[in-house]
């Protein structure tokens, strides 16, 4: 007799679903609409939360890669479980682990690349990032509770001392030659935390060394979002923290560990920014520092809580199921958002016309666009839903 099979935790998918839908939400263009409203507080709001902040910090917008990787360790528990109960074996888990991983890197470069006249060998997108990490997370999964925390402080700590005992940037450092401008004057630390400066620091020292191994149109300079190839060390520890909650909900089932994970939450955030404002390490999302490991996380955490009390303890899922669709779906949902937007909105600008898109005002334009493609977008993934056509890796 075949073993049953493992539950879905709806909260997880939905807020899977929040983060997908984040991600593919970019198509509304608040940031523009908001160039022709200045002075709206409204739209400022909804712009700096669909952007990524300059550096230091968090918006909206910035938890969306933090939250896709904290549900991939998540996840990590309940796969292997479910494998575990076919009757399969380490050795063959950790095989289709690596494969795994191999092909969210390809797929990460594919989507990257296909802009451009050759591959573009890429490392720093989000698909990517867990790639380079995920065997090591599925590793971390077998070990015991209190070696996973012991683990997690390990490579925090020692990433954290790498790049301290790198070199700073002095006082004379020629920041425009790594893609620096003069106005971010405003951003850059000083003292200890300039160790942490835009790429001044040892993640673009790697990454002109090891991106120009690969085939380049031209030979790497830097990265003009500071976005680095090292980061998916401290964001490995951004998915060991979802496998401790994916552990969690195992060990308290059928209760929701709703407690744990809000103190979690609480603590983690608060580690963060002690080590922030004390210039330990600052919070910054584009580096994937230590500090942004565990603030992200602790954000994640309370992510988590909100929707394990609306779906478990609540039983509001009729009010997530949109989001569910999406989150069921999250593979389909990145490549739909990285591949159909040009086309699906020349479609709406062919097929509608300025008279419709322009029903609301020019300057509303963007947002009747993108309110119409976020749409098209999801009714796609709900055909997929109806039809149980899952993309998996």
């Amino acid at each position: 007799m075949s073993a049953p099979p493992v539950q879905r935790n709806v909260a997880v998918d939905a807020y899977r679903g929040l983060v997908m839908l984040l991600m593919m939400g970019e198509v509304l263009r608040f940031a523009e609409v908001a160039r022709s409203f200045p002075g709206n507080a409204f739209w400022r709001v909804l712009a700096f939360n669909q952007s990524h902040v300059e550096w230091a910090g968090m918006s909206l917008h910035d938890t969306i890669q933090p939250g896709f990787t904290f549900l991939a360790g998540v996840a990590l528990p309940y796969s292997i479980r479910s494998r575990q109960r076919k009757g399969e074996g380490f050795a063959h888990m950790l095989l289709h682990t690596m494969g795994r991983s191999v092909l969210l890197i390809a797929l990460g470069i594919f989507l990257r690349s296909t802009d451009g006249p050759i591959t573009y060998y890429t490392f720093e997108d989000t698909l990517t990032q867990i790639g380079l990490g995920y065997t090591f997370a599925f590793l971390l999964t077998f070990v015991r509770a209190r070696w996973q925390w012991v683990s997690l402080a390990a490579i925090l700590f020692a990433y954290w001392l790498a790049w301290a005992l790198y070199p700073a940037p002095g006082s004379a450092f020629n920041y425009a030659a790594v893609g620096v401008p003069a106005a971010w004057h405003r951003h850059l630390f000083s003292g200890f935390a300039a160790h942490w400066n835009k790429n001044s620091n040892l993640g673009q020292a790697f990454d002109v060394w090891f991106l120009n191994l690969f085939p380049r149109t031209s030979g790497f300079v830097f990265n003009s979002g500071g976005y680095l190839t090292l980061s998916f060390i401290p964001t490995l520890g951004t998915m060991l923290l979802g496998v401790i909650a994916g552990r969690w909900f195992h060990e308290a089932a059928p209760r929701i560990p709703l407690r744990r994970f809000v103190l979690a939450g609480l603590a983690l955030m608060a580690v963060g920014l002690v080590l922030h404002f004390t210039g330990v390490c600052p919070i910054v999302k584009r580096i994937w520092t230590p500090s942004w490991t565990l603030f992200s996380g602790g954000v994640c955490f309370l992510f988590l809580a909100a929707f394990s009390w609306i779906v478990d303890v609540r039983g509001h899922r009729r009010v997530v199921f949109p989001l569910v669709v999406v989150g069921m779906n999250s593979i389909a949902a990145y490549m739909i958002a990285h591949l159909w937007e040009d086309f699906v909105q020349n479609s709406f600008r062919i097929h509608l016309g300025a008279g419709v898109l322009n029903g609301l005002g020019t300057a509303l334009e963007p947002l009747v666009l993108g309110t119409l493609t976020l749409i098209a977008y999801w009714l796609v993934l709900y055909w997929m839903f109806r039809r149980k056509i899952f993309l998996r890796i």
